[in-house]
C-alpha cells in the first residue's frame, strides 16, 4: 500500500530498483582480465588461490579491503520525504 499521491506498489517499485542498481554497481566493479601475481598497490603477492577463485584480481586482499571500506556510498535518494534530502 503505497501513501499520498503514490499509486500501489510504488514502494516495492523504488525497493526493486534500489537492489537493481545496487547489483549493476557491484558487477561493474569486478575486476576482468588476467589476474597480477603481485599486488598493484603494496607489491604482496597475490596467492594463487585469490587468483583462480577472482580471474582480474589486481590487489591483495588487504589492499582491497581498504579500498573497498573507503568507498563512498553514493546513490539516488528514492525516499519520498523532504527529511530525507536534508541529510
Amino acid at each position: 500500500m503505497a501513501g499520498g499521491w503514490a499509486r500501489d506498489g510504488a514502494v516495492q517499485d523504488q525497493i526493486d530498483d534500489t537492489i537493481t542498481d545496487a547489483i549493476k554497481r557491484a558487477r561493474s566493479d569486478m575486476p576482468t582480465g588476467d589476474a597480477a601475481k603481485y599486488c598493484d598497490e603494496c607489491g604482496e603477492p597475490i596467492p594463487k588461490a585469490r587468483r583462480e577463485a577472482l580471474p582480474g584480481a589486481r590487489t591483495c586482499v588487504a589492499c582491497q579491503s581498504l579500498r573497498d571500506g573507503a568507498r563512498a556510498i553514493a546513490g539516488i535518494n528514492r525516499r519520498g520525504s523532504k527529511d530525507s534530502q536534508l541529510r
